[in-house]
């Protein structure tokens, strides 16, 4: 089964970014070139975007191939298809990679053992159970790549309403 998804680099240093390429081309099998732009929420590093197609299991194996450079900020994400359900990882050189399970229509699920662990954390002192459930929504995540997912220079941007 095949899905399609997006590559978000948020931020790469320029001498990183034929690294990327080429770790992207190794995932997918072909030769990949990206349109990189200046990042303006990080002077000195460069952002792109890559839409692509693939196998079910093609984002984890995409955030696998990018995860070790930790200069890099980067998203995947994944439709979910016949064969599996979507995903998105998130990466940051201070959090580290961030998974999530998505449904149909973008909500994240979270699977009962991780919202029982959270409980019992909260339950035992260890942190709060906001502080827990926020996390497990990728919140830290959100939060630090927020200024770096604004398009810059040129950059299309495509701006989504929540509807009340």
């Amino acid at each position: 089964m095949t899905t399609r998804g997006v590559l978000y680099v948020h931020s790469a240093p320029r001498a990183l970014c034929p690294h990327v390429e080429w770790a992207v081309g190794g995932v997918l099998g072909a030769r990949v070139g990206l349109d990189w732009i200046r990042q303006p929420a990080a002077p000195g590093t460069w952002r792109s975007e890559f839409s692509w197609r693939g196998q079910a299991g093609t984002a984890a194996k995409l955030a696998s191939a990018l995860r070790g450079w930790q200069l890099l900020r980067f998203e995947v994400t994944a439709e979910p298809c016949a064969a599996a359900e979507g995903e998105r990882y998130s990466a940051t050189p201070e959090l580290g990679i961030f998974h999530a399970v998505t449904g149909v229509h973008g909500d994240i699920l979270i699977p009962e053992d991780r919202l029982r662990a959270a409980l019992t954390r909260s339950q035992g002192g260890e942190s709060d159970l906001e502080s827990e459930i926020a996390r497990l929504l990728g919140k830290p995540w959100d939060d630090e790549l927020e200024s770096f997912r604004y398009a810059g220079e040129g950059a299309p941007v495509r701006w989504l309403h929540q509807v009340v």
